[in-house]
């Protein structure tokens, strides 16, 4: 396969995850996060009852990983063109600011107080505090999630329209003999 197609497969294959990930976030925010957040702490009791075959954990560090590794690909394959490997940059450090960098330092030790601790060992109003600043700062999350796949989005899109004419310019030089029009 060509270095082209390789580019476009793995693009391809950076935006879907990048939007996976964004989607993921999207719908947790509107379906799970009034369930799990909406009346700490018997909420979050309920959540941890709820979560036991799988949960956000299981979903989101395989997709993140993929995330990651499609940019450093991406970025690797669209080394030599400036204009393009900018914005798989931008998103691979959009993505590893927001959704992991972010995550690691303020959501994972918010999770262990709500879903680790035993049950009885933070008071309620610590209990909803500590939801409530995980409800807020989700929306770094989200709007991290959303500004990765945009940027991965317009490198697809600019991507797809420089081959395009590289390959129109390729038919008309074959088409014309060669010749300059």
């Amino acid at each position: 396969m060509s270095c082209t197609r390789w580019t476009t497969v793995v693009l391809i294959a950076l935006v879907w995850a990048s939007m996976m990930s964004f989607g993921g976030v999207a719908a947790e925010t509107v379906m799970l996060y009034p369930n799990i957040f909406g009346d700490a702490p018997a909420s979050l009791d309920r959540a941890r009852e709820f979560l036991i075959a799988g949960g956000p954990s299981d979903y989101f560090p395989p997709l993140g990983a993929t995330v990651v590794l499609t940019c450093l690909v991406a970025t690797a394959l669209t080394w030599r063109e400036p204009r393009l490997r900018w914005w798989i940059v931008a998103a691979a450090a959009v993505f590893i600011g927001c959704e992991f960098l972010f995550s690691a330092m303020f959501f994972w030790p918010r999770n262990e107080i709500m879903f680790v601790d035993p049950v009885g060992t933070h008071s309620p109003e610590y209990l909803r505090q500590v939801a409530q600043e995980f409800v807020t700062g989700h929306w770094v999350r989200l709007a991290g999630g959303a500004v990765t796949s945009a940027l991965a989005f317009t490198a697809l899109l600019r991507w797809v329209g420089r081959t395009a004419r590289a390959g129109t310019d390729r038919r008309e030089r074959t088409e014309t003999g060669g010749a300059l029009l």
